[in-house]
Parts: C-alpha cells; sequence; structure tokens
C-alpha cells in the first residue's frame, strides 16, 4: 500500500486514493478461470494503455477500482467489490488504509523517500546498502488483516522484491507483532535475482537476516531456487548489474528448502509500461505445490 510508481502513482497523486496496483494484480491472481468471459475480464484488468492524451501507461484495472472507489465510497468497499467482479479464490486485505510513503536510509546518509525512487534506483547507487527503511506516516494494520495474520496455518513472505514489496508490508505498525504472535509457521522465499542499488551482493543468508532484522522473528521455512537461469536472459540482468541470489553455506534458523521453483515463462513488459518488469519468475504451481507440502506436514 506504499505504491508510487507507474499509473498507480499517478492515480494516486491526481485523486488522493490508496494504491491499488499491486491490489488488482492479486485480485487477478485470484480470479476465476472456468471459462472464456472469465478469462476476457482478468485481460480487462490486466490491459495497459499504451496510447491517448492521459490515458497512455495507465492501467484499466486500476482506472476501474478508482472509479468503484468514488461510486462506493472507501477503498476497502471497492476491493470487496472487484473481489466479486472477478469471483475471486480466497481474499485480498490492504495492510493498511493510511497514505503512506517509503522512506530509505542508506548506508551513505543519503535519504530517499518513495518506493519508486528506492525500487528503480539511478545506476550511481549501485553497491548502496538499506540501512533502515520505513513508512511516513508508520501507517497502522487494518483489523482484518491483523486477524488473518493472527488465524493463519503458514504465513508466506514473497515472491518479491525485498525492501518495496515485502520489507515495506513488514514496517507498517502491527504486521510484525502480528507476525510474532501468529502461532502459525512462517515461510520466506529468497529472490531469484539481486536489484542494483537494493540487495547488490546479497546472499540467501543477507536476505533472511533483513527478514528476520524487521519481523523480530526468524522463518521457520526459507525456500530458494536452484534451477539454472537461462544464460541469455542472465546477460540482459547483468546490463543492470542484477545477479542470481547464490547461497553462501552460511547456517540460518529456519530449514532451508531448496528445490526448481523457475518458472520456464519469460515475463514480459506490457505496452505503455513505465516500469521496467522481471523476465525471471518463480513458478505458481511449484510454489504451490511447495506450500502444500508444508501445510501437509
Amino acid at each position: 500500500m506504499s505504491d508510487s510508481g507507474g499509473s498507480t502513482g499517478r492515480l494516486r497523486d491526481e485523486f488522493g486514493q490508496l494504491p491499488m496496483g499491486d491490489v488488482r494484480m492479486a485480485l487477478v491472481a485470484l480470479a476465476r478461470e472456468s471459462n472464456d468471459q472469465d478469462q476476457l475480464l482478468r485481460s480487462l484488468f490486466l490491459h495497459r494503455f499504451n496510447k491517448g492524451k492521459g490515458l497512455v501507461g495507465h492501467n484499466f484495472g486500476n482506472l476501474l477500482i478508482v472509479a468503484l472507489t468514488e461510486i462506493i465510497g472507501d477503498e476497502a468497499s471497492a476491493v470487496e467489490a472487484a473481489s466479486r467482479l472477478l469471483e475471486i479464490h480466497g481474499k485480498v486485505l490492504p495492510v493498511t488504509t493510511d497514505q503512506v510513503h517509503l522512506v530509505a536510509e542508506y548506508d551513505d546518509g543519503k535519504v530517499v523517500k518513495g518506493e519508486h525512487r528506492i525500487d528503480e534506483p539511478p545506476k550511481n547507487r549501485r553497491g548502496k546498502r538499506i540501512i533502515n527503511l520505513r513508512s511516513e506516516p508508520q501507517g497502522k494494520i487494518t483489523n482484518i488483516a491483523e486477524r488473518a495474520i493472527l488465524s493463519a496455518d503458514l504465513i508466506v513472505l514473497g515472491p518479491g522484491d525485498l525492501y518495496s514489496s515485502l520489507i515495506s508490508i513488514l514496517v507498517i505498525d502491527g504486521v510484525s507483532e502480528a507476525i510474532r504472535k501468529s502461532s502459525g509457521k512462517f515461510l520466506y522465499n529468497v529472490n531469484l535475482m539481486t536489484r542494483m542499488g537494493q540487495t547488490d551482493n546479497f546472499t540467501l543468508f543477507d536476505h533472511v537476516t533483513e527478514v528476520a532484522k524487521y519481523t523480530g522473528r526468524e522463518p521457520d521455512f526459507v525456500s530458494f531456487n536452484t534451477a539454472p537461469i537461462d544464460g541469455s536472459l542472465l546477460g540482459q540482468y547483468e546490463t543492470e548489474f542484477q545477479y542470481p541470489v547464490k547461497d553462501d553455506g552460511k547456517e540460518i534458523t529456519g530449514e532451508k528448502i531448496k528445490l526448481d521453483l523457475l518458472s520456464q515463462k519469460i515475463g514480459r513488459q506490457r505496452n505503455g509500461d513505465k516500469i521496467k518488469r522481471s523476465l525471471v519468475r518463480n513458478d505458481s504451481e511449484k510454489f504451490a505445490q511447495m506450500i502444500l507440502k508444508i501445510l501437509s506436514r
């Protein structure tokens, strides 16, 4: 809920509403897929305009949720309405309904505000480490999100960029406390690739250490991809100073689950999208099967 880039950031600035880009993606991921109409509706929520003054770069799903918010009166109810439209399996819960922005403090003393600026830093930030991430204002966890964490059988953190997608949730007041209090097991999925200006030279151990630092709880399980990544894709990542995350062998408290989690589908950049998207991603089916095995123990 601290997203500030792309279509989401523009709508946030223009309408003063909460950012809904990540909410939309979660809704689409859980949407029903039983017939052609379902597929069309999912495509509609993902459609991004690549022309048109004022529309270029905007995502239709984001615009629809903004419209629902204006019609119904609040963002939480708009998310519920969109959930019904897509007939999702599960629930999508905003972690906070406060207007928050990410703030990163680096080891060289620089302070950067805004999720988008942290997520896509200039190349002169290569090798700089984030020593503290916070939100301004801090924001408070919603009651429904807190109950979901406290009652969970398994809390799954990831996949997602370490700071801008995952720790950005943990810095909201009440989230880490709920994770610590929950009797559910805690799984953290380590990133496939490092991110320039965020996790340069980070190993598996470094990722887990940062998660434990912000949650105050060591993950019970840490999943890590072992499948090799195509060399041509690695070459494209290397131009952005990004490399596969490695396991340096250091011991962690939780159980390491090392297996092939790599998707064979290559991510693509949609027309009109100004934000750089990942080419290599986790395979949702492999990830789901791993989760089911953990739950069956």
